[in-house]
């Protein structure tokens, strides 16, 4: 690979918080479908696919970003839509079909959930009661739905998905914005070619080459002119750019600031 080609910032999924909670919620998951789901029936599979393509959609679009902003931010929304839209509503027709309650978002067990959620340990756990369940953060969310009820264990799993799709619509919004300001590869790519065009450029400008003689009466850059009259006419030679007020001259195929002359204001 080209190491000067203008690659877009990418990679550095696994620090996100998003790409961790959606790596729990698959995790967590697999767990729960093969608790309390046929593992031949379409929605197991379904359910375990749909939690799958979360966490792995945010990973392929962090990758994408080196080279399309546009894929960066379509797999990421992809990797929202399959967490929010697709298996949050498996959940809950998990909770009616079996006639349990869905947790209102304001409830105080919702309340409790979310906030243990919201870190991988949750800070000042309450001492808990021997044989009873707890949830003890992202980092114990796997653990609590192997043991928890049915209810509690799907509650759990709608609070960590709500969670996981605003920390994606967030994520989404910030690439579309990081878009705006500063463009995608194809249009940094393009300002690298001007870039380097222009230097070319630059380059092929005979005022800007390294090999320009310098005058040897007062030290100023050359210009290439060609004798018009006399025993040199049509005879190239190198003119001080000084002239008139300096007649420095130096034979055409001199270009070395140390050589002479061939006469201190002489005429070709």
């Amino acid at each position: 690979m080209n190491s000067s080609l203008p690659l877009l910032p990418h990679g550095g999924y696994e620090h996100l918080r998003s790409y961790k909670v959606a790596e729990a919620i698959y995790d967590a998951t697999v767990v729960f479908c093969d608790r309390f789901i046929e593992k031949r029936s379409r929605t197991h599979d379904q359910m375990v696919q749909a939690a799958r393509s979360g966490v792995r959609n945010i990973s392929e679009g962090s990758g994408a970003a080196a080279t399309s902003r546009k894929s960066e931010i379509m797999l990421t929304n992809v990797a929202r839509a399959s967490l929010s839209d697709e298996l949050l509503k498996d959940y809950k027709s998990f909770l009616v079909h079996r006639g349990l309650a869905i947790w209102h978002k304001d409830a105080p067990e919702t309340m409790a959930m979310r906030e243990r959620l919201k870190h991988d340990l949750a800070p000042d756990l309450p001492p808990t009661p021997d044989g009873t369940v707890c949830l003890t953060g992202l980092a114990g969310l796997v653990d609590f739905i192997a043991k928890a009820e049915p209810e509690h264990a799907a509650n759990a799993m709608l609070c960590v998905i709500n969670q996981a799709a605003y920390l994606l619509r967030r994520q989404v919004a910030r690439q579309g914005r990081d878009f705006v300001a500063h463009g995608g590869f194809t249009e940094q790519l393009y300002s690298a070619r001007v870039l380097a065009r222009s230097k070319m450029s630059d380059k092929s400008d005979g005022s800007d080459r390294s090999d320009i003689p310098v005058c040897p009466l007062c030290g100023k850059s050359m210009l290439r002119r060609t004798a018009k009259k006399g025993a040199y006419a049509g005879t190239p030679f190198w003119g001080c750019s000084g002239y008139p007020e300096c007649k420095g001259i130096r034979k055409e195929s001199d270009r070395s600031d140390n050589s002479d002359s061939l006469s201190a204001g002489g005429t070709l």
